[in-house]
């Protein structure tokens, strides 16, 4: 938060609402905000990885938050090593995730002469170094600036309140503020929001490659991504799984909250009702972002409960978005099973997952995917289900309206949109175990 003449920097570890009351927030008066919810994916989950990240310069201050991944993470920590030194601030590194070597970088490039370049001219200089998904939203003392990666893979949009602007990762955001939706933040855009308005430029030639998982999972069912409905595009896959994959059964249910669409879906074009057989425990969180194997595990079992009344002697469709490492859907089965289901046939809208992802999705070897080295028969049988299966993955593209080479598809197909490093130069942890003399994560794109 800025004043106009100093930064306050407030954050910790937690929950929003575990971190800020009503008296941090009051605290925090000024005229230009960031704020930034991590889910990390580059770096271990720990207070110095918090964002905004933040430097002091030599002309003012810096605080950023990114949505993303990048993957020249090696490149850059060189990048900052060769920083000319600010009286130590600028290249003074105790966060691991590639966020702060770009705050870092940012804040700390000078002319020829030696002299500070001002926000705007860093950035125009780094930016177009930078490679992977990056949504950034920072600040400087007086000016509030966002950028997109080339490929636009992270959502991005701009807003406008009757007395300023808003930029957020999503538009539903826009909603919840009352800002009306302007329009998107370009693939290579970069904007600058100031007392005098907003200004842009481009840094780089936008080729989409919009992430096709947030029509899947990431993103909130009430946001429009390049023009298309998030929630309608999970009802059309829900529609065209139907029809891909049909099974004569008693009941449509859905894995809440984020199977519900395409359980919509599945049961208006099947003709079999839609259900709620499963009872979601509003205080648990996203399973599949928590930061531990067990956590994930128990969150299972704390965040989902029968109804045996409804689902008792029924043949069930359970439909879900997704499989990634199958923990869900085996404890979900199971849960199922012991609550009386005759039959359980479980649908998924969309493919298997089979490749990693390395732009903002935690799950960065092969090894964790339980759609390698089985078939779709064997993961069924592995999980107790009667039957599994998946969408198409031209089913699913279709769904979105986006046409298919304006969209990264690599966690499903392995086609990346850009040339990735040497495996050994990728990985959540590669800074942290830089730092203590090796790397992780060479098994990245093997197969298990």
């Amino acid at each position: 938060m800025s004043n106009g003449s100093q930064i306050l920097v407030f954050k910790d570890m937690g929950l929003v609402s575990q971190v800020f009351d009503e008296t941090s927030l009051g605290s925090l008066r000024g005229h230009i905000a960031v704020g930034h919810a991590r889910y990390s994916t580059t770096g271990a989950s720990v207070w110095e990885n918090a964002q905004p990240t933040f430097r002091a310069t030599a002309h003012g201050s810096i605080a950023l938050g990114h949505n993303g991944n990048l993957v020249n993470t090696a490149r850059l920590a060189d990048m900052v090593a060769d920083l000319p030194r600010q009286d130590g601030r600028a290249t003074q590194v105790a966060a691991t995730n590639d966020t702060d070597l770009v705050t870092a970088l940012l804040a700390g490039q000078v002319d020829d002469d030696g002299k500070p370049l001002t926000s705007e001219q860093a950035a125009a200089r780094i930016l177009p170094e930078v490679r992977g998904a990056f949504s950034l939203v920072f600040m400087d003392e007086t000016t509030l600036y966002a950028a997109r990666d080339p490929q636009g893979i992270r959502p991005l949009v701009l807003g406008r309140l009757d007395r300023g602007w808003v930029v957020a990762s999503e538009s539903a955001a826009l909603d919840i503020c009352g800002a009306s939706f302007v329009r998107e933040i370009e693939p290579g855009e970069l904007i600058a929001i100031d007392e005098n308005g907003i200004r842009t430029s481009r840094f780089a030639e936008a080729k989409p490659k919009g992430c096709v998982f947030e029509y899947v999972y990431l993103a909130r069912p009430d946001t429009d991504i390049a023009g298309r409905s998030v929630y309608l595009s999970r009802v059309e896959m829900g529609r065209k799984l139907a029809k891909e994959a049909p099974v004569d059964a008693d009941l449509v249910i859905a894995t809440p909250e984020s199977g519900t669409p395409a359980a919509i879906g599945y049961a208006e074009a099947s003709g079999i009702p839609y259900g709620s057989g499963l009872v979601k425990n509003a205080y648990v969180g996203r399973t599949f972002i928590q930061p531990s194997q067990t956590i994930r595990q128990l969150g299972i079992r704390l965040k989902l409960n029968p109804l045996k009344e409804v689902i008792k002697g029924k043949r069930l469709v359970v439909v879900d978005d997704s499989i990634v490492r199958g923990n869900t859907q085996r404890a979900l089965v199971k849960m199922l099973r012991e609550a009386g289901a005759a039959e359980i046939h479980v649908r998924i809208s969309s493919p298997p997952v089979k490749w990693p992802c390395f732009f903002g999705i935690d799950f960065a070897t092969r090894a964790e995917l339980i759609a390698n080295g089985m078939t779709i028969d064997e993961i069924g049988t592995s999980m107790g289900a009667d039957s599994l299966a998946y969408i198409s993955l031209d089913g699913m593209i279709e769904a979105t309206t986006i046409a298919k080479p304006n969209l990264c598809r690599a966690c499903f197909d392995g086609e990346y949109p850009m040339e990735l490093p040497d495996p050994e130069l990728l990985g959540k942890q590669l800074l942290e175990t830089e730092l203590a003399g090796g790397t992780d994560a060479a098994d990245a794109l093997r197969r298990p």
